[in-house]
Formats: structure tokens, C-alpha cells, sequence
């Protein structure tokens, strides 16, 4: 092999190697995924939440409704956990304020979960931050058959237990 092949060989190999520690840094599959949010479209904490989700690297489409009951009702979200939005990613369910660092966590171990969610509107969770406002405890339950479980625990946008 004369050097100018060898050299092109040696750069081939190279900027492949390159262009494969670049693809490292780019969201994962999860992070990746089309999420589906069902949401009122006169809801701004619910639009804070989806851009949360975006800059975590979601590609996000919104399906604006009023009547959010029907919708999760036919996704098994138990009341309990009911929020102001619904989504679903990769056939999992998402309901209300959940960290994008939680939804990221569940979507690599789902195990026979049907979802997470958080109840109601805690203050300072994605969506729902409150300047002057101290930022509530709260948990990120995992739901599915039987009763819904703790999954992760926040304070606000940081997680404080797993």
C-alpha cells in the first residue's frame, strides 16, 4: 500500500473514531423520544413543564383538550395522581410535574409500570417554580398494577431520594 492510501486509510479510521465520540454527547434514546402532552392550551404551568422537557432533549407534541378526564382515564392514571397534564412517551404515561430527571430514570427501568406521576401542582416542581417561594418535597410516585409507589423524592427540580 503506497503512503497517500495509507493516509487517507488513517484518516478514514480517525474520523470515524471522531464522529463516535461526538454521537456520545447526543441525548439517548430516551431522552430522544416523542412525547405526547395532553394539555389545556390556556395552561401556563403546563407549557413551563413541556419546555422543561424540551430542553431535556424531547421532541414534545401538544394535543390541546379541555377535558383531560376521558384521557386519563383511558391510560390508567389513578386518581390520586391526577395533575394538570398527561403525557405519553415510549407507551409509558407521565402525569403532571415530573422532573425530566425522573421520566429519564423510569424510561431506562420501567419494569410492568404503566407510568409516574406527581398529584396536584407542587410549588417549584417543572413548571411550577415560584420565585420568592420555597420549593416543596415531594415524590414522584410510580404507578401500575396495585397501589402507586414512591419512585423518586424532589425537592423543587432536585432529587433528594431514589
Amino acid at each position: 500500500m503506497n503512503k497517500l492510501k495509507l493516509s487517507a486509510l488513517a484518516a478514514g479510521v480517525a474520523f470515524l473514531g471522531g464522529a463516535g465520540f461526538l454521537l456520545n454527547g447526543l441525548p439517548t434514546s430516551a431522552e430522544a423520544s416523542e412525547m405526547t402532552v395532553y394539555k389545556s392550551d390556556s395552561c401556563g404551568c403546563c407549557g413551563g413543564w413541556v419546555e422543561h422537557m424540551r430542553k431535556a432533549g424531547y421532541a414534545i407534541r401538544v394535543v390541546p383538550t379541555d377535558d383531560l378526564v376521558p384521557v386519563k382515564i383511558r391510560l390508567g392514571v389513578p386518581e390520586p395522581l391526577w395533575s394538570c397534564h398527561t403525557a405519553v412517551v415510549d407507551g409509558k404515561v407521565i402525569e403532571g410535574h415530573v422532573p425530566a430527571a425522573a421520566v429519564n430514570a423510569f424510561l431506562r427501568a420501567p419494569g410492568a409500570s404503566r407510568g409516574i406521576g406527581v398529584g396536584g401542582m407542587p410549588t417549584g416542581s417543572p413548571g411550577m417554580e415560584a420565585p420568592g417561594y420555597a420549593p416543596e418535597r415531594y415524590d414522584v410516585m410510580r404507578f401500575g398494577p396495585g397501589a402507586p409507589v414512591p419512585f423518586m423524592t424532589f425537592v423543587g427540580g432536585t432529587a433528594v431520594r431514589s
